[in-house]
């Protein structure tokens, strides 16, 4: 499914860095797929609802959730698979620089031009393997830290293939996936603080970092793979009690991000979305991966966490507004201490404690 050239991000060339960007992108593009087959005309019809049902959405999540952000503050981009991993790439370029800078301040011997070399292609082709598996999954994002105010990308391919493999009704689950990517820009742009405190935590966890401690982890894993992972994934295996910490409040942060959204998807769908009920139901069963190598897979990268902050988020929000109400939940938003811990997931009543008193 190819897409209008204008509605692709654009790359940005750089340096050779500890990982081979470029490689990165061509390797994830060939390992990706185009996606399902359609007519030009069918083509142009899916980005034009998509940029449609973003445009609507504004206003819906503005009702629901009282979140005031300014209309077109951050772009919307109907993209393919391909632009889906240059923007990807391009993501996680930035933010890996603070672990890069980190690691080149501690190492006392820099790599030489040919170890780098190496090693950039090693860990362009690891990385190109995750973006190729990703980008067949990815239906929309919002990438907050694209300057100067974020943008949100909605992967048409991925959608069709979707609502073609649930038997959605096109309109209906089009409309939906966008009440949830526009949720989140609407948190970005209404919450401007988040995109800072967010980039803190990268920043924290790169401070961490130290090349003794990368042998350490390729030690652990390498042990991990010959003993057999379990239900262990590489978030689990990469991280010291020090990271797990700060990986533990960016679980509450990201939480709360996507079980919101999927609230608002959800309790506004009725209104707008005819069989928001169905679509939910075939694509929460969807969610639990389509085979075992899928499921493995999705094991393995930490997408089984990735689930259930879905599903603890949602369960945190939704119960923190019935006792309270949209309004006082709102003080969510208002500062970094208000942000749920992990712990406090389970336990939304403690939070209301904490921070309504």
């Amino acid at each position: 499914m190819s897409l209008p050239s204008s509605d692709k991000p654009a790359e940005r060339p750089g340096r050779p860095e500890m990982v081979d960007w470029d490689l990165a992108v061509r390797m994830a593009s060939r390992l990706a797929g185009a996606g399902p087959e359609v007519s030009a005309d069918e083509a142009a019809a899916v980005v034009a609802e998509l940029r449609a049902g973003a445009e609507r959405s504004t206003g819906l999540v503005r009702e629901f959730t009282g979140l005031v952000a300014a209309d077109h503050t951050a772009p919307v981009l109907v993209v393919d698979r391909p632009g889906w991993i240059q923007a990807n790439a391009d993501a996680f370029r930035h933010l890996t620089g603070p672990i890069v800078d980190q690691l080149a301040e501690k190492q006392k011997k820099p790599p030489s031009g040919l170890a780098l070399a190496v090693g950039s292609r090693v860990t362009g082709a690891e990385v190109g393997g995750l973006l190729g598996f990703l980008a067949g999954k990815v239906l929309g994002q919002f990438d907050p830290f694209h300057a100067p105010d974020g943008r949100l990308l909605l992967v048409a391919p991925n959608i069709v293939h979707v609502e073609r493999e649930i038997d959605a009704d096109p309109t209906d689950f089009r409309l939906w996936v966008c009440l949830h990517e526009e949720t989140h820009r609407v948190q970005f742009t209404a919450v401007p603080w988040m995109r800072d405190h967010m980039f803190a935590q990268v920043q924290a966890l790169s401070a961490t970092v130290s090349p003794s401690g990368l042998d350490e982890l390729v030690k652990r894993v390498t042990d991990a793979l010959g003993n057999g992972i379990g239900k262990a994934s590489i978030v689990d295996l990469l991280s010291t009690p020090e990271q797990k910490a700060i990986l533990d409040g960016m679980t509450g942060m990201m939480s709360l991000l996507e079980g919101h959204a999927d609230v608002v998807m959800d309790d506004v769908g009725p209104t707008v979305i005819p069989s928001v009920a169905s679509i939910r139901k075939s694509f929460t069963q969807r969610r639990k991966g389509v085979g075992s190598l899928d499921r493995l897979l999705r094991r393995l990268l930490g997408l089984d966490a990735k689930m259930a902050q879905y599903r603890d988020g949602a369960t945190f929000v939704r119960a923190v507004v019935d006792k309270v109400g949209m309004e006082e939940f709102n003080v969510v938003w208002e500062r970094a201490e208000h942000l749920p811990s992990k712990a406090e997931l389970s336990d939304p009543e403690g939070w209301v404690a904490r921070v309504l008193g």
